[in-house]
């Protein structure tokens, strides 16, 4: 079956009526959050506040010959749109649509004069998720099918979110929250940070997994400082302290705290650079983003790396999307699925659901769907073509 045609879109589902009166707006509306650009004070600290983060959501529907198409997702879409249309597109336009590891071997191998990681393997994401909704749709089977198949009755989820007391209500067992401090405040950002952690502590109990998030906030020198102020909490891990590109400040931070575990890897691109991780021995838990760190296709050749060397892979929001669900449920070194809260407390997570389809959390237990590709009840007219 030959690709037909590989579009980019955006996602414009019906208008929804909210059923239920949220109790108070969620914390992802007011939480100060720091991230790397945080180092100047023009960039307030509060999410979705920083230019181009996370921006502009993009789908890529990659269709067959007969009409099956398949769909997948991005960010960033006014950027990687001239590498989908000028590039991936006439690169793959009539192949196998089946043929998956052959079409990201010719995507890696011809961004190699410009790069094949950032925003090309952000692209090759998007196409890579399509091309898997697609072989399932033809196929008539879910991905996690054809990846393996069930390797675990359910899968267990964390909760991403600083309004605690709603995801203990949901039935969530592990949480994690966000961080509000950048590397220079100091002394005084340390003892912000630790008076969080130990609230957090006190709510969710002394056997909870509770997980902390940096997002790239800190130098080595202060991410020292703090994780040995940390220890006493008995944190499941601190997730993504530095910079993707500081590997040798990762090593330096297992040796100096090496009882505290490390996570990262939603902005590392690639398998090589997870090569880097797990050959250095700097890290505990892999993260990749199959939205952005080569899809589905990438993630389990990352898997494969941590699986050799003792380590679990962990997508970063795989709990949220089809994508990580399906990965989670046939991968066995991936017994924990994070789901990122981002609605309003008192709003039933069936009603904030963003992809018809998709399976949520029960007690934070998730089956994901048994339908083909990827499980997602997308009707063809919302998938609107945009960026052309």
């Amino acid at each position: 079956m030959k690709i037909q045609s590989i579009e980019l879109c955006q996602l414009a589902l019906p208008a929804r009526t909210q059923r239920t009166t949220p109790r108070r707006a969620s914390y992802n509306q007011s939480a100060k959050r720091a991230f790397p650009i945080n180092k100047y004070p023009e960039f307030p600290r509060q999410l979705r506040k920083i230019p181009g983060e996370v921006a502009h959501e993009c789908w890529i529907k990659v269709s067959a010959e007969d009409g099956t198409w398949g769909a997948g997702v991005c960010h960033w879409g006014p950027l990687i749109a001239p590498l989908v249309r000028e590039h991936y597109a006439p690169l793959l336009v009539g192949r196998d649509c089946f043929a998956i590891e052959f079409l990201n071997d010719l995507m890696w191998r011809s961004t190699q004069r410009f790069g094949g990681t950032g925003l090309a393997m952000v692209a090759r994401s998007g196409i890579d998720l399509a091309l898997w909704d697609l072989k399932g749709k033809l196929l008539d089977t879910p991905v996690y099918s054809l990846i393996g198949g069930p390797c675990r009755p359910h899968i267990d989820c964390y909760c991403t979110s600083d309004d605690l007391d709603w995801s203990m209500e949901l039935g969530f067992k592990a949480f994690k929250i966000s961080n509000p401090v950048f590397h220079e405040e100091g002394t005084e950002g340390l003892q912000r940070i630790e008076e969080k952690i130990a609230t957090a502590r006190e709510t969710v109990g002394p056997t909870a997994d509770l997980m902390y998030n940096p997002v790239m906030s800190f130098n080595v020198e202060f991410a020292a400082r703090l994780m040995e102020r940390l220890l006493p909490f008995g944190l499941r891990w601190i997730e993504e302290p530095l910079m993707p590109h500081d590997t040798d400040g990762l090593a330096q931070l297992k040796r100096a705290v090496p009882s505290l575990p490390i996570a990262t890897g939603e902005d590392h691109k690639g398998r090589y650079a997870f090569r880097e991780l797990v050959d250095r021995r700097c890290v505990d838990v892999l993260q990749p983003e199959l939205r952005w760190g080569g899809g589905l296709s990438e993630a389990l050749k990352i898997y494969t790396l941590g699986e050799a060397a003792g380590l679990s892979t962990f997508p970063h929001s795989g709990a949220g999307l089809p994508f990580g669900q399906h990965f989670h449920f046939a991968m066995p070194e991936a017994s924990l699925a994070e789901f990122w809260l981002a609605s309003d407390p008192g709003v039933p997570l069936e009603e904030a659901a963003k992809i018809p389809g998709v399976a949520v959390p029960h007690d934070g237990k998730l089956i994901p769907s048994d339908a083909p590709g990827f499980g997602m009840d997308l009707k063809p007219e919302w998938l609107v073509p945009a960026w052309t």
